[in-house]
């Protein structure tokens, strides 16, 4: 098992930027302002020769328990416990400040390894702050710069005592890592995580769902609407099958995006729902299928995902029956490009239907999965033909000679004709409900494409 590294300090001293560099991707927003980071993230380090488990934490402020940076403190403090060594990290720059002393004796007390680095010390900018942050006690300072890579041979030598040097066979490549394209159902391994990203507007309970999924809090919670930032991601185990579960930021309309911060963390968001299998849309049900409810699914259809769609909250809804008959029927009808998707009532704060949650997340991603033999697809289509034959164009009716799928993930099949670039839309759509009922594809993204020319398949014609 690889060593876990965890870097604490106080806010705005360069964690993330730290982060970033020893996992080799812009996994943790960054940003100047501080307390940027508020849920603690992991990620496989690499430093040279070494590899191991490092930890980006919120920045460590005095504050009351129950208050956002209280609780975000706790993540810290939980981060510390399950370290093995600790990087405390100052400001170079700056020098000692009035909060870095009582930190310094909090990452003292938990008996852990201590490495010190003084962060921004690149060229002789922060020669003072170096000099000075032995007064902290906790050894040798190691002069750092995060953002610029310089000290990085002295970080490796401090690190070398505590971190196996021996990478993990068969190490899990992390979820950006993944191609944009989606594999191909002959790669599907049954014992890869499954990526389940759990998206909605600010304030859901995405962050409580995914806590009580797994039985801990790993995620940041409370009544503050946008708390969380950076997608985490999280490795969980339903029913024996892994699953890896990516927390988001609530997404608001564009409109009101104005922070930079908080289009970064839509932008991290997007990337989640891009890189997932299964998409679950988590809505209020006290205020369900509100606009931006509808964009996410719809974006999320787009993006070829397979769609869940998790109604919280159910706890404080009074007529659930009639509710949830009347959130089915509004579904058919404004979400009819993915039309039969699972909708599944469930509380977050309570446990209930997180069971029911997962059965249809697995249903839905065999449905995303699925394939159809070419001739059952062409028994098919001549039956719809006969039943309702495509228009005619400036004279002349369009010929369908032939369909066949080109590949799952999601179904997609492609229609071969002739004039099919003149295919009104309602036919297409006509097309494509057929093939959702007749092959049993609810819920998941259906795409059609059209090619012109004879059908490649007919060997009379070769």
């Amino acid at each position: 098992m690889s060593a876990i590294i965890a870097i604490v300090g106080r806010p705005n001293v360069g964690k993330s930027t730290l982060f970033n560099r020893l996992v080799g991707k812009k996994l943790a927003l960054v940003d100047d302002q501080p307390g940027v980071t508020r849920d603690r993230r992991e990620g496989d380090a690499n430093l040279g020769h070494l590899r191991f488990t490092v930890i980006d934490t919120a920045g460590l402020e005095e504050a009351d328990k129950d208050s956002l940076a209280g609780r975000m403190r706790a993540q810290t403090e939980t981060a510390i416990d399950q370290a093995d060594v600790i990087l405390f990290m100052i400001d170079a720059r700056l020098g000692l400040t009035p909060m870095d002393q009582p930190f310094a004796e909090l990452v003292r007390r938990s008996g852990k390894p201590v490495i010190l680095l003084a962060n921004k010390a690149e060229g002789n900018k922060g020669k003072d702050g170096v000099m000075e942050a032995f007064a902290l006690g906790l050894g040798d300072p190691v002069p750092f710069s995060a953002e610029h890579g310089e000290g990085t041979s002295d970080l490796l030598e401090a690190l070398a005592p505590y971190v196996d040097d021996e990478p993990e066979e068969d190490e899990e490549e992390a979820w950006a890592d993944v191609p944009a394209d989606a594999p191909s159902d002959e790669d599907i391994d049954p014992n890869r995580p499954l990526r389940v990203t759990i998206i909605g507007r600010p304030n859901a309970g995405k962050s409580t769902l995914v806590n009580r999924m797994i039985g801990e809090e790993r995620l940041l919670t409370g009544p503050e609407a946008g708390i969380t930032r950076d997608t985490i991601s999280v490795e969980w185990e339903w029913r024996g099958r892994p699953v890896k579960l990516f927390d988001t930021a609530g997404m608001r309309k564009r409109a009101r995006i104005d922070e930079k911060l908080e289009k970064l963390a839509v932008a991290d968001s997007l990337r989640a729902i891009r890189f997932a299998e299964v998409v679950v849309v988590l809505l209020d049900a006290t205020i369900p299928f509100e606009k931006q409810d509808l964009t996410l699914a719809d974006l999320s259809e787009r993006e070829g995902r397979a769609v869940v769609i998790g109604l919280n909250k159910w706890d404080l809804v009074a007529d659930k029956q009639g509710l949830l008959a009347e959130l089915k029927e509004k579904a058919h009808h404004l979400l009819a490009q993915i039309r039969g998707v699972e909708i599944v009532p469930l509380s977050g704060i309570a446990g209930e239907g997180i069971d029911r949650l997962m059965q249809a997340v697995f249903r839905s991603y065999e449905v995303w999965n699925r394939r159809v033999s070419t001739a059952k697809i062409n028994r098919w289509l001549e039956g719809v033909l006969s039943a309702h034959p495509p228009p005619a164009v400036a004279g002349r009716r369009i010929k369908i000679r032939y369909m066949t799928q080109a590949k799952a993930r999601p179904p997609t099949f492609a229609l071969f004709g002739n004039q099919l670039d003149h295919l009104p839309v309602s036919y297409t759509r006509y097309l494509v409900n057929n093939l959702r009922e007749a092959f049993e594809l609810p819920g998941t993204p259906i795409r059609l494409h059209t090619r012109g020319g004879a059908n490649p398949y007919d060997k009379s014609k070769g």
